[in-house]
């Protein structure tokens, strides 16, 4: 099995997860610490998608890889993004799912408040996260795992 298709099947394992858990899970229980799980499988599903694309061309030789994620993530941005039909818009939202993560990690800490996840960075800035949020990143993750099924042949 190639490199990227391993990564597409983990982007759908944790696809499949995040939504139960948002769509099942999450209503039955109503514990709002749930919202940070559901969030950490939506990155690791556009982690494993961006992954899939890059070794993908990377396989075909239309891209170099490096050892920067960074690096990375930029040629995903400027070289891949738009042969997968991705708009402006899907992208900045990419980021802002790897930015929160990032943020998150660093945080000096977390706490609930009126059905929302309240992350408090080490300069005090703030990053809500509640449901309403999470849906738009699980949409948001669909969608690039359906564009990524129709550009790639497994």
């Amino acid at each position: 099995m190639e490199k990227f298709q391993e990564n597409l099947k983990d982007a759908i394992r944790s696809l499949q997860i995040a939504d139960h858990m948002a769509y099942v899970t999450f209503p039955l229980v109503r514990e709002q610490r749930l919202l940070l799980k559901i969030f950490d499988e939506i990155y690791k599903s556009i982690i494993n998608c961006i992954n899939a694309i890059l070794n993908y061309e990377y396989l075909y030789k239309r891209i170099n890889l490096y050892k920067s994620n960074k690096d990375n993530l930029q040629t995903f941005t400027e070289k891949c993004a738009k042969n997968y039909s991705l708009n402006n818009e899907q992208i900045k939202k990419i980021k802002e799912i790897l930015e929160i993560n990032q943020k998150h990690k660093q945080s000096a800490m977390e706490f609930v408040k009126k059905d929302r996840i309240i992350i408090l960075s080490n300069t005090l800035k703030t990053q809500i996260i509640d449901i309403q949020v999470i849906k738009q990143y699980l949409l948001l993750a669909k969608e690039l795992l359906m564009k990524i099924n129709a550009k790639i042949e497994v």
